[in-house]
């Protein structure tokens, strides 16, 4: 089943299929017009050679047709299916070239993809029984964000900010830079209310000195607790007391992410959703 990022986000990942084109193709690939006639047409499969949450799918079917729109092709499974060694993808028939000009870019797309929504669907899971919702950050392979967000949302996750541009969020640094949090914060607001547009504003802290500063602050959206102990994360939100979203961030991992999410954090933030994922090993073989 397709979900909506696409269409949310079609500018930029055309934007993004164009450039992987000319990166890979540049203007024409060499081996195919050498071997091949540019009248030969065929069919290929996809071959999932992992155990995996399958994701990348839909974007595959963008690029073929993007490419070469006579291309045909024919899903077997959809984006977010849980599938098994052996499983076939989709079916792809037309031009064989174009199969070829574009056969490693939907690869590249579909291992990397899958692996992330494999992790972000195995750290959901863990979480499943709680109301905290999972997010990804902006740890992503540069030029490569929007497929690896939109393999977090295949994967049962959520996204957060995409970028500097669409929400706010002052970190440390931000806070050290700029003298501390109320300095911090006071020169935010002013600048928030000569824009026409409102924005989340998210305030990343340290310590409960620094949540205490910060609940001085209405118009924050939601606290960030960063690299906290449990025991503090429980301090934190009874602090909070609900007046705001919270999320935590920071050390966690499989082995302590279901007792972070207990403490009734809304959100917990995992840079490893993108950073950390294992490509699945997937392969596009020809149909004789």
């Amino acid at each position: 089943m397709k979900n909506n990022f696409y269409i949310n986000y079609k500018k930029e990942i055309n934007f993004f299929i164009d450039n992987a084109i000319k990166e890979d193709l540049n203007n024409i690939d060499h081996s195919s017009k050498a071997s091949l006639s540019e009248k030969v047409k065929g069919q290929a499969v996809l071959i999932v050679k992992e155990k995996c949450v399958i994701a990348g799918l839909e974007l595959a079917e963008i690029i073929f047709k993007k490419y070469d729109r006579n291309i045909n092709f024919r899903y077997l499974i959809n984006d977010g299916d849980k599938v098994n060694v052996g499983t076939k993808g989709f079916i792809v028939e037309g031009n064989s070239l174009s199969i070829l000009a574009m056969e490693r870019l939907v690869l590249n797309c579909i291992q990397r993809m899958s692996g992330i929504a494999s992790i972000t669907n195995r750290y959901k899971k863990i979480i499943s029984k709680t109301d905290c919702k999972l997010l990804d950050t902006r740890k992503t392979t540069p030029n490569f964000r929007y497929p690896e967000k939109w393999a977090v949302s295949i994967g049962g996750g959520n996204n957060h900010r995409m970028g500097l541009y669409d929400a706010l969020m002052i970190k440390d640094n931000h806070i050290d830079f700029g003298g501390g949090i109320n300095q911090v914060l006071e020169k935010t607001k002013k600048y928030l209310s000569a824009l026409e547009k409102e924005y989340d504003v998210i305030v990343e802290t340290r310590n409960l000195k620094e949540v205490e500063e910060v609940l001085k602050h209405n118009f924050i959206t939601r606290i960030l607790l960063d690299n906290m102990e449990i025991y503090e994360i429980k301090k934190a939100l009874n602090l909070i007391n609900n007046k705001k979203l919270t999320e935590a961030s920071g050390n966690i991992n499989e082995s302590n992410l279901l007792k972070i999410a207990e403490t009734g954090v809304n959100f917990i933030s995992l840079g490893c959703l993108t950073h950390s994922a294992n490509p699945i090993d997937i392969s596009l073989k020809v149909i004789n």
